[in-house]
């Protein structure tokens, strides 16, 4: 029986890929015990419990960008931190901690390397997050979900994906798809989405194409997000849902999709072969951008700036685009090439390869 930390979370982004290892452990070994380490503020603090993990939280610790007061006392706080996971790692007698990235991995891999622990890396995005290049310090097990993330010792292992999207029987899904969300089984669907709070531009953008997109022949499920005020109208073909908890049947239905470039919907999009615009986020560090290059150098999607994302692009863009019908199968093609399914495959290869000692893998 091995017990098992994964270490992440705050966001989707870390706390998907965590989830869908957390499964996969559990599926091939029903005795592995699994432990989530998160934070009380993150997103994990709802997902991990839901999903029947156990979450031991440690304090929410950001990297100090400037000199302040919270500055001058992360030494002592992120000492205190690491105190508490090694405490954890040795009364839970862990054999492994993976860790994802975000505020609670950084103490954790100090942690793993204090208690002599096999540490293993996940790097969601193609442009590495602070955490996860300090703790590329403490370990040889470094897996990447992008060809071009630039990482020391990393290899590429893609994304781990959640169990229905790598299983999915496509026709199979998307009749129930249909089904579930009202839609019309003749018309191709565009799905919109801009994550779990949304995207104002692109929302506000696709309310005022609706019309426009409609008449090329789609109709829209357009996931809004948390934070948006848009509701649905009961417009013809056009549906607007606030959260979706089943993207696995969302995707499903899609046969384009106009979305932000997060690196768990770039790959899920790509693995199943879904052409894409992706609009980057414009705040941050500029990884959204990097996620969706491989599949834009593919041939897959299109990238184009929040700013440019208006009415008019849409016009002059995206409708004729979405009339071509043989570009958008051209483009369903390469997305499928370039896209990977056996992402959680490949990383439990690497934690089993950690906790042996053995090599990485080429």
């Amino acid at each position: 029986m091995t017990n098992y930390l994964l270490a992440g979370g705050g966001t989707a982004g870390h706390v998907n890929p965590l989830l869908a290892t957390a499964d996969a452990l559990r599926a091939r070994d029903p005795h592995a015990v699994i432990y989530v380490l998160g934070t009380k503020e993150g997103l994990e603090a709802r997902l991990v419990p839901a999903r029947g993990y156990d979450l031991l939280t440690i304090e929410r610790l950001p990297f100090p960008r400037r000199i302040n007061g919270a500055a001058l006392s992360f030494p002592a706080r992120f000492r205190a931190a690491v105190r508490d996971v090694e405490k954890i790692i040795r009364e839970k007698n862990i054999d492994v901690v993976v860790g994802y990235g975000g505020y609670a991995s950084a103490p954790a891999y100090r942690a793993a390397k204090r208690t002599k622990t096999p540490l293993v890396i996940h790097e969601a995005n193609a442009k590495p997050g602070m955490a996860n290049k300090a703790g590329s310090r403490y370990t040889d097990y470094i897996g990447v979900a992008f060809h071009g993330t630039r990482l020391r010792k990393s290899s590429y292992v893609g994304m781990p994906l959640r169990a229905e999207i790598v299983s999915q029987q496509r026709d199979v899904a998307r009749a129930e798809g249909y089904a579930a969300f009202n839609l019309d089984p003749t018309r191709r669907t565009l799905l919109v989405t801009g994550g779990s709070t949304g995207a104002r531009k692109l929302n506000q953008t696709i309310t005022g194409s609706q019309e426009a997109i409609v008449a090329a022949g789609y109709q829209i499920l357009h996931i809004v997000g948390g934070r948006s005020d848009l509701r649905d109208t009961g417009a013809d073909h056009y549906r607007v849902i606030e959260y979706c908890d089943r993207m696995d049947l969302a995707l499903a239905v899609a046969d384009f999709a106009v979305s932000r470039a997060g690196a768990a919907t770039v790959s899920e999009m790509s693995a199943l072969g879904i052409p894409a615009v992706y609009i980057p986020y414009p705040v941050g560090n500029g990884e959204q951008r990097f996620n969706a290059a491989d599949a834009v150098r593919a041939g897959g999607a299109l990238l184009v700036d929040d700013a440019e994302f208006t009415p008019e692009w849409v016009r002059e863009t995206l409708i004729p685009l979405l009339r071509d019908t043989t570009r958008v199968h051209d483009m369903a093609v390469q997305s499928r090439l370039m896209g990977s399914l056996d992402g959680t495959e490949r990383l439990l290869a690497l934690i089993d390869a950690a906790e042996a000692g053995l090599p990485v893998s080429a």
